[in-house]
């Protein structure tokens, strides 16, 4: 089916609304969606994928398709992306941002505030958050949930919950403890899985750049569907309980569960990385989205060493690595923000 020039003009404008700032736009629409479908989206992310490319009868504004620009402008501040295309970018390494339970007024910090209007065009307002490497970010939302973003990450989520279900999509890390309304489960949504709590702590992991997306569930009841983004046929689902983790493998679309001390995959929230005979490969890779710098391990033995212990991430990062090197010996040097361990 061919976009008519007018059509096209409109998809492109509603895109806009909400994500970042685009180069360029590709391919349009797959998998039988009508045009009036397409404009109600509202919103995408960055991530080219699908969510639900099976059927469904009853499609929310986060369910549709993305194909979008190979280009974008990647911030090197933290950015709120308003309904209305404006960017309010954010100077501070971390910060704090509340909505109010109307989600029109917006806090952010303690010196700024915004005003927008959450319904436009007789559709309900998303708002998008993004946390460049480097920098951190915790948001309350307007039903109260609270919501803290990892560097590196990307949170799209509706101004108010007016809608049966409160539905929130998530690139990269973060850290959720959802406020209970048993009359609207909160579903987050990332890469090949959804997330359906009434209330509870947990934290997911979807990295466009991780072969996995992970689910630890700290307190509470949670459902994760997996499969959601056409990775299966059928979707599929497990419900976890406190002190478990899900495990979705994005390239042979298999979930694994198992118990963890979760307490290492919150940490990060307090300024904390804590390992357990975790690779040196995948601790620097951490380190790198946590101080925004290129990380490369030259010796690929060296890389799967293991390395056990805490680190306080309020150190700068040369401090971090000789902590490091305390049980794992190496070499490293630093130029135009790129270390070289060998």
């Amino acid at each position: 089916m061919q976009l008519t020039d007018q059509e096209k003009k409109q998809l492109r404008q509603r895109i806009t609304q909400s994500v970042f700032r685009y180069v360029a736009f590709r391919r349009f629409i797959k998998y039988g969606l009508g045009v009036a479908a397409i404009l109600a989206v509202g919103f995408f992310s960055l991530k080219p994928y699908f969510i639900g490319k099976t059927e469904n009868k009853n499609p929310s504004p986060l369910d549709g398709f993305v194909k979008i620009l190979n280009e974008t402008e990647v911030p090197d501040h933290i950015q709120l992306i308003l309904a209305d295309g404006n960017n309010v970018g954010i100077d501070e390494d971390e910060v704090a941002i509340a909505y109010s339970n109307t989600g029109e007024q917006v806090q952010i910090g303690k010196n700024q505030q915004i005003s927008q209007q959450s319904i436009q065009d007789g559709q309900l307002v998303y708002n998008t958050l993004v946390v460049p490497y480097g920098k951190r970010s915790s948001i309350a939302l307007s039903d109260g949930s609270k919501v803290w973003l990892n560097s590196g990450s990307k949170l799209v989520f509706p101004v108010n919950f007016i809608t049966k279900n409160r539905e929130v999509y998530i690139e990269g890390e973060a850290i959720f403890d959802v406020a209970k309304d048993k009359e609207k489960p909160f579903i987050v949504k990332s890469e090949g899985q959804q997330i359906e709590v009434l209330g509870t702590v947990f934290n997911v992991s979807a990295y466009r750049d991780d072969a996995y997306v992970q689910t630890v569930l700290k307190s509470g009841s949670v459902k994760v569907v997996y499969g959601a983004s056409g990775l299966q046929n059928s979707p599929q689902s497990i419900t976890m309980a406190p002190g478990s983790m899900a495990s979705l493998d994005l390239k042979n679309t298999k979930l694994s569960t198992q118990s963890v001390n979760v307490e290492k995959y919150f940490s990060w929230r307090d300024g904390i990385f804590i390992f357990k005979n975790d690779s040196l490969e995948s601790i620097m890779k951490k380190i790198a989205r946590y101080y925004n710098m290129d990380i490369v391990i030259e010796n690929q033995a060296l890389a799967g060493a293991s390395f056990s212990g805490y680190l306080d991430l309020k150190d700068n990062i040369e401090n971090v690595i000789k902590t490091i090197r305390e049980t794992t010996k190496f070499e490293y040097t630093i130029k135009n923000n790129k270390m070289i361990i060998n």
